[in-house]
């Protein structure tokens, strides 16, 4: 087991990874820009180094200065978290070149699916069902509207290197593709310093479910059943449930057949999640690979009885996988809120001091946190405040205890998104489990009332 592991990243997964730490016995060493000084994951770990100024690409996306920090507390490993380089191939590989554990999948598993286009070819081959679409980088707008052309209306274009909805466009016809596409690469090149693009055939009506993969570097394997993250804004997570109120018994062991048999052809190997868009009619198709823990995996934690912050250390460190695919049987029902800095009518970001702080609690509830009174939410990062996780023995109970949850929550000093998410628990359509990722969109914007015709008088 490794005996310091240094965790590059902030806020509360920085948090989880040292908790899951502590209870393995690993000292840890939190790094911070000067603006996270405060932060609790610089007070509950062992050792903290700061790294730099608030932007993230002086302090948290500076490698330079995460190695040295790695080099002088003599750290023998480090968890990348989410987000910043926890998907960096190149990153991994320096971590590793230093004789350092990246607690994560091999560098070849990030470098393969951090690219759509080479993660799409290689889920083909491995027997992941597919879109129709590009087989590889489109050369240029034309090429893009006569494979459109091929395939049918409407398409979506996307980064080859994108993620987080940037880079994306959906096209309806042909008249559209060129100024699409050239605002999509643009939009890639600016984001991630790649333009290159590729296209799909757009699904109208899709629902988000991923499944959970777990495995060691012996060929042992599980997938922990799926999470349902069909509640997005602007290809933005807000919303994930597990199990999916879409997904049958016996298509949950298609599925999870499918997705093993795929990741013991690539050899992957840690934790990472295979996304899926699912139609209308339950017929699911590959969309990407995280190879990284997820922001919603709480809600697979609590329904499958595993902790995966300890369990991808244990990986990383050589141990076996304990569990097998047998054990693997859904508990209960869980549901996660993204709990976000943000207004919530115009979600604009909503920085700044928290003047008032009391969480939720009782039987089925856990907040994932770095928020306390006082403590001060920086403008330069994502939103993010609290995941507030619910667990209940049925879809019926978790709702409720959501709501009580959600209704004990105070953030004083700041704006949350926190109303928001009450109106998405008693929008019919996902009351009753039956909604796609267009919900969002239905709950802001919804139809005109029908206008009833008038009457006409009676004669006489």
């Amino acid at each position: 087991m490794f005996k310091k592991v240094l965790i590059a990243n902030r806020g509360e997964i920085a948090l989880r990874v040292i908790r899951a730490c502590k209870e393995l016995g690993i000292a840890t060493v939190a790094v911070h820009s000067t603006a996270d000084a405060e932060s609790l994951h610089v007070r509950f770990a062992d050792e903290a180094i700061c790294i730099g100024p608030p932007p993230s690409k002086e302090s948290y996306l500076n490698v330079r200065a995460l190695l040295a920090a790695a080099d002088i507390t003599g750290a023998d490993a480090i968890h990348p978290g989410y987000g910043f380089l926890s998907e960096r191939a190149d990153f991994a590989e320096m971590v590793v070149d230093m004789g350092l554990k990246f607690i994560g999948p091999r560098p070849e598993m990030l470098r393969l699916m951090g690219n759509k286009v080479a993660a799409r070819e290689a889920a083909e081959k491995a027997g992941l069902p597919l879109l129709p679409g590009a087989r590889g980088f489109l050369a240029n707008a034309a090429e893009a509207e006569q494979l459109a052309d091929e395939i049918g209306y409407p398409v979506i274009l996307k980064a080859a290197a994108g993620g987080g909805g940037r880079g994306m466009k959906i096209v309806r016809d042909g008249a559209a593709v060129q100024k699409a596409f050239e605002t999509a690469s643009n939009e890639a090149l600016a984001a991630f310093g790649d333009g290159s693009m590729y296209l799909e055939r757009y699904v109208e009506e899709p629902r988000h479910i991923e499944l959970q993969i777990v495995a060691d570097e012996y060929g042992n394997m599980i997938c922990l059943g799926e999470r349902e993250c069909s509640v997005q804004r602007r290809h933005q997570k807000m919303i994930e449930e597990a199990p999916s109120p879409a997904v049958s018994p016996a298509l949950r062991r298609e599925m999870t057949e499918v997705a093993l048999q795929a990741m013991r052809a690539i050899r992957y190997n840690n934790v990472g999640t295979i996304e899926f868009l699912m139609d209308e009619k339950g017929r699911y198709y590959f969309m990407e690979m995280n190879t990284r823990i997820q922001v919603e995996h709480p809600v697979t934690e609590q329904v499958y009885g595993l902790d995966l912050l300890r369990e991808q250390i244990r990986l990383a460190a050589g141990e076996r996988l304990e569990r097998t695919q047998e054990s693997v049987v859904p508990l209960a029902h869980s549901i996660e809120c993204r709990i976000n800095a943000e207004d919530p009518v115009t979600f604009a970001p909503s920085p700044g001091r928290i003047t008032g702080y009391h969480q939720p609690g009782g039987y089925g509830v856990r907040v994932d946190t770095m928020a306390y009174e006082q403590y001060k939410v920086q403008p330069y990062y994502d939103s993010l405040v609290a995941k507030l996780i619910v667990t209940g023995a049925t879809r019926e109970i978790a709702l409720k205890r959501m709501m009580r949850a959600l209704n004990e929550y105070v953030i004083e000093g700041i704006k949350t998104n926190i109303p928001f998410h009450k109106r998405v628990l008693t929008f019919p359509a996902f009351a009753q489990g039956k909604y796609d990722t267009r919900v969002v969109d239905q709950i802001l914007n919804p139809p005109a009332p029908v206008e009833a015709p008038a009457k006409v008088p009676a004669k006489g």
